[in-house]
């Protein structure tokens, strides 16, 4: 059974969507290709804000005045956790939006800093990737030597 769940994971890629299937001489980011990354953010988009909202309801619901300072703290301590995971959603809800401002200004697939194509399996990987790999790495290197 594990197996099967395993072939069933490798063949989905992001959001159960299946990894698109290039066809013979098919022009880089075009019509289809550009609605298969587009229906992957939304739907990542959509799920981060089903978490948000179901954070704001867990917290309203949890939140208690407990008499005991230790109890409190550790309820503080939490909400803290979740904001700070919240705060990193909300941004990467607004890199998905600025992501999907690209797709529909047909921009989306090429690197920011060299302007070679990212490549679809690396888009699938990172839907929201603005840089190619070679890019990326160089963007690393720099960052750790910085460092």
């Amino acid at each position: 059974m594990a197996e099967r769940q395993n072939t069933k994971r490798e063949q989905t890629g992001p959001f159960g969507f299946s990894p698109y299937k290039s066809k013979k001489n098919e022009e880089y980011m075009n019509e289809a290709q550009e609605a298969h990354f587009r229906a992957i953010l939304q739907a990542w988009k959509t799920e981060l804000m089903e978490e948000v909202d179901r954070t704001v309801h867990h917290m309203q619901d949890e939140a208690a005045n407990f008499p005991d300072p230790n109890d409190r703290a550790t309820q503080e301590s939490e909400f803290s956790l979740e904001l700070r995971t919240r705060d990193r959603e909300r941004k990467l809800i607004k890199k998905i939006e600025e992501t999907l401002t690209l797709i529909d200004n047909h921009e989306y697939g090429y690197c920011e800093a060299c302007g070679v194509e990212i490549g679809i399996r690396r888009l699938e990987a990172r839907p929201t990737a603005s840089l190619c790999i070679d890019c990326k790495t160089l963007d690393e290197i720099r960052e750790k030597q910085m460092s």
